[in-house]
């Protein structure tokens, strides 16, 4: 079994025909609104599109924007641990979609900055502990603090992006970062392998986007070429890929089939629109690598 503790918004999603620009307005189409959030969304692919038994802690407002959220998790049958903030409102996040697919993305944390060490539930039942940096700091290397000391593996989500103290980074087992988010744990802007080089972690898996995704293992690296979709929203590709990522790693899956399942499911993620809404099932991330298989 696997605890998310992180994240969850309320996502206001825009479709334009490109991302503004510092000082530019431009008119938008559609506004939908979608639970999203960081920790939720992995939360999700872990029960959804990986599988597994799924419960997430996270802090939620007093107000409608939370019933979606939880809406959407009980679907997935996922289990709360749920903390109400009154006299904050549930986190939102403020995106724009443009129509090659990139996004721009604005988070009001709220509730999310709510959550504090003493809310961690009892972890000794679970397998893995997977966290973000959508919630605070201190509070992320507490929890990872607690789960390394009973023996839980601990994965991180670096995102978004900060630089992170050496004894932080010292609890972590797995470390998931995207290129942009890879450079800034290392403080270095070199490529890829020279950025790995300079993170003492056991494994560091670096998401490429269409690419594929990598992982330095010990002295290894792995490599996972990406799958051709064809993209309308990356929102939550990447929280997909690890969600799916960590429920394959705690079924027993090496490392190499693990990144290609969550490979597919982050390619699978791309071709719907919203978060939540877009992270497929282990049915669909198993059909999919099938056709993918026999097209080789």
């Amino acid at each position: 079994m696997i605890l998310v503790a992180g994240s969850a918004n309320l996502d206001f999603v825009v479709q334009v025909n490109h991302i503004p620009s510092p000082g530019e307005t431009v008119l938008g189409r559609d506004l939908n609104l979608f639970p999203g959030g960081k920790g939720a969304n992995q939360a999700i692919a872990c029960a959804r599109a990986g599988g597994v038994p799924t419960e997430m802690l996270l802090a939620l407002g007093d107000d409608w924007f939370a019933e979606p959220i939880k809406s959407s998790l009980a679907e997935a049958e996922i289990h709360l641990h749920q903390k109400i903030v009154p006299d904050m409102r549930t986190g939102a996040a403020f995106i724009t979609v443009s129509d090659d697919a990139e996004n721009a993305i604005t988070v009001a944390p709220g509730a999310n900055n709510g959550l504090s060490a003493s809310d961690l539930p009892p972890i000794d039942k679970y397998s893995h502990l997977l966290l973000q940096l959508e919630t605070p700091v201190a509070v992320v290397a507490e929890y990872a603090r607690v789960a390394k000391k009973q023996g839980v593996k601990v994965v991180l989500n670096a995102a978004p992006a900060q630089r992170l103290p050496a004894e932080m980074l010292a609890m972590i087992d797995i470390l998931i970062v995207n290129e942009g988010e890879l450079a800034v744990v290392a403080d270095h802007d070199g490529d890829v392998e020279s950025c790995l080089e300079r993170i003492d972690i056991a494994c560091v898996i670096v998401t490429l986007g269409s690419r594929g995704c990598c992982a330095k293992e010990g002295g290894d690296l792995i490599v996972q070429a990406g799958l051709p979709v064809e993209a309308v929203d990356t929102t939550a590709a990447g929280d997909t890929f690890c969600g799916v990522l960590v429920a394959a790693l705690s079924q027993g899956q090496s490392m190499q089939q693990s990144l290609e399942w969550a490979n597919a499911a982050g390619a699978l993620a791309c071709t719907q629109l919203g978060a939540q809404s877009s992270i497929p099932t282990y049915a669909d991330v198993q059909a999919f690598l099938q056709g993918n298989q026999r097209s080789l």
